[in-house]
């Protein structure tokens, strides 16, 4: 959240929580990382997150004054593989979720979704780690699982939802020549909608205009777009949402 070293976008939260009376919880993987979407059931059995976070939202209602049905969730990269497995197995402690950075595993390789939620979705077409068009990278070797591409992923939430073909869409203005930003929305603000943040030329970084990554991690990760900050545009999101009943 801000707090180490490299400079994180979503330690914006922070401002938007200060502005807008929100309480922000930034829960941990702790050793051997997050049992996400990918994980089996044994390892489950062994380390269920999705249990941790579902016990951190019990905890911020009962003793923070949170308004259960307006709890957001976002995870970036395998952060947001662990959103999806939340998202997939508790649909109804959540209002909306928002993955940054991260495909969907491949239909039939984990428990799919089957309540719908609001969704949005932000992935870089150059990003190199996980690939916008789906698939994984050949150096991954052993030690990763292809995805679903980004928009398979986006349209796994919008067919499941029932939402229309055409989305609004919005070009975003663009800081340099390199990189752009689309935008596409399906569905109401004010209740069932997914949408995605297009954003070409970028690598396997946040878009963020303040919090930007030294040019070391470029080399490795590929361009940090600057049109947008990613924590504002999923606070926008968020904020109209409320949990349906369920």
């Amino acid at each position: 959240m801000g707090l180490a070293f490299p400079p994180s976008p979503l330690s914006l939260w922070l401002e938007i929580a200060a502005r807008e009376q929100l309480v922000v919880m930034a829960p941990d993987a702790g050793k051997g990382g997050w049992s996400d979407c990918f994980a089996s059931a044994a390892r489950v059995a062994r380390k269920n997150d999705v249990g941790f976070i579902a016990a951190l939202i019990d905890h911020a209602v009962a003793h923070h004054d949170v308004d259960p049905s307006r709890v957001y969730l976002i995870g970036v990269s395998r952060g947001g593989w662990m959103a999806y497995a939340a998202a997939t197995d508790m649909p109804h402690k959540l209002a909306a979720f928002s993955v940054v950075l991260a495909g969907m595993p491949l239909p039939g390789r984990s428990k799919p979704p089957t309540t719908p939620l609001p969704a949005l979705i932000f992935g870089c077409t150059n990003d190199p780690l996980i690939y916008y068009h789906g698939g994984k990278p050949w150096y991954a070797l052993g030690f990763a699982e292809p995805v679903r591409g980004i928009e398979k992923s986006v349209h796994a939430w919008r067919q499941l939802a029932g939402l229309p073909d055409t989305p609004q869409v919005s070009h975003l203005p663009a800081s340099d020549a390199k990189t752009s930003v689309t935008r596409y929305l399906w569905g109401q603000s004010d209740g069932m909608q997914v949408g995605l943040y297009r954003v070409d030329g970028a690598g396997h970084a946040e878009p963020s205009r303040r919090k930007r990554y030294p040019r070391f991690i470029n080399w490795l990760t590929g361009r940090q777009n600057a049109d947008l900050e990613t924590a504002e545009a999923a606070w926008e999101f968020f904020r109209d949402k409320r949990r349906r009943h369920l």
